[in-house]
């Protein structure tokens, strides 16, 4: 199994997942994208206007999942996420080359947007070499 660091390369690398969450004991699966995976955890924004930003609140635990058709490898990442209100992570954010859109919508929406972390949880693999292997799992 790689390193918590290698598995978080693979992340900025390719930086969309699907996010799992639970409303009413029914799930909900949707593509997001992610901000970045560093020593702070796994980082991504949305909407508070949005069904997914209602049901984190309601219950942060969540699991996400990352594909890489090149290789074929999937990493599922379980964990409860937390909702990150530091201005400098949210700036670093807003001014960050890749999300110029959100500076499209302009500053009066600003006060929208969540951010969230993933500081700790687990993280396995799978692919078709692996089909029969135990599952093993990096803690972060």
């Amino acid at each position: 199994m790689e390193t918590k660091q290698e598995i978080f390369e693979h992340f900025n690398t390719s930086p969309a997942f699907h996010l799992a969450t639970v409303e009413d004991g029914k799930p909900h699966v949707r593509g997001m994208l992610l901000f970045k995976a560093d020593e702070r955890g796994v980082i991504f924004h949305t909407g508070k206007f949005k069904d997914v930003f209602r049901q984190i609140q309601a219950n942060p635990n969540v699991e996400i999942c990352f594909f890489f058709s090149k290789n074929g490898t999937q990493y599922r990442m379980s964990g409860e996420l937390v909702l990150d209100e530091d201005k400098a992570l949210f700036e670093e954010i807003y001014n960050h080359p890749t999300r110029k859109f959100m500076r499209d919508w302009g500053e009066k929406l600003t006060d929208q947007i969540a951010v969230y972390r993933m500081p700790h949880g687990k993280i396995t693999s799978w692919n078709m070499a692996a089909n029969f292997d135990a599952k093993q799992y990096v803690e972060f």
